[in-house]
């Protein structure tokens, strides 16, 4: 079952990368920064809801913060 699902994040995260043609570089890196987070609070909470959802919380501001210098 955690590799159904595993492929099927792996493939939605595909698929969604064409979304970010028309976006601009602060869209852009908040979406990624929000997409790493959401992985990495998911890896470490191991799989809690709400850790995925803190993890893309902080990595949107994160890749969003990153587009001002």
């Amino acid at each position: 079952m955690k590799k159904v699902t595993k492929t099927i994040a792996v493939l939605l995260l595909a698929s969604s990368l064409g979304a970010c043609a028309g976006m601009t570089r602060s869209e852009r890196n908040t979406a990624v920064g929000a997409g790493a987070g959401a992985a990495v609070g998911a890896v470490l909470t191991g799989g809690s809801v709400l850790g995925t959802a803190a993890g893309a919380a902080v990595g949107g501001v994160i890749g969003h913060e990153a587009n001002r210098r």
